[in-house]
């Protein structure tokens, strides 16, 4: 089983045990008032297996899914048995870097909550479009488009999402999660940049 696959199975059993246990979400929700006053610095990470409802949890592990498998084999053919440990970095550095500003601005705003592994998940998506912007990824086999496309498409609704909604979502995060998911990348793997700026040239070739 992939590094991907795991990550969701485990994401939707505490995100499902959760939605049930209202004291475990409380627990384990990313609070940045209880991360500065209490260092509960797990909330750091653990928010990530959380999620406000299912459709959110949906979206995120449909996504993740799509470009996780193909991000798991570009880390593979780069850095050959290494790239399981870059991979890992990646979605854990993208859960952690996504949520640091987040935590500036409300470590003193003790009605501050969020969850979701958004941060991670734009990491991942921002780093399989530095390896292949151009190929393909569809929607149950039908829709079709580059994953530029697909990534241009998931962070406009994320930044609109962060301008209108009241949820506990940090929705700033997937910002935050695709720039270090660019940087990681390209700092993992340096020729991933030329090989980035070659394919989207190669469109007007």
């Amino acid at each position: 089983m992939s590094i991907t696959l795991i990550i969701i199975v485990l994401t939707v059993i505490v995100s499902a045990i959760a939605f049930k246990n209202r004291e475990l979400f409380l627990k384990l929700e990313f609070t940045p008032y209880l991360v500065h006053t209490n260092n509960e610095h797990y909330r750091f990470l653990s928010h990530a297996l959380l999620h406000s409802d299912w459709f959110h949890l949906l979206i995120n592990m449909l996504v993740f899914w799509f470009f996780g498998e193909a991000t798991e084999r570009y880390f593979a053919y780069y850095l050959g048995s290494k790239g399981v440990f870059y991979f890992i970095l990646l979605y854990i550095g993208g859960v952690v870097f996504a949520t640091l500003p987040t935590y500036k601005k409300h470590k003193e705003n003790y009605g501050y909550h969020s969850v979701g592994a958004s941060g991670a998940v734009s990491a991942v998506v921002m780093s399989s479009v530095i390896f292949s912007p151009m190929s393909d990824i569809c929607l149950y086999g039908i829709i079709c488009f580059p994953g530029i496309l697909w990534a241009i498409i998931y962070l406009v609704y994320s930044y609109r999402m962060s301008k209108g909604s009241n949820d506990n979502i940090n929705h700033d995060a997937h910002f935050w999660g695709a720039i270090f998911g660019i940087i990681f990348t390209i700092a993992a793997v340096p020729s991933s940049l030329l090989l980035f700026v070659n394919q989207l040239l190669s469109i007007f070739n």
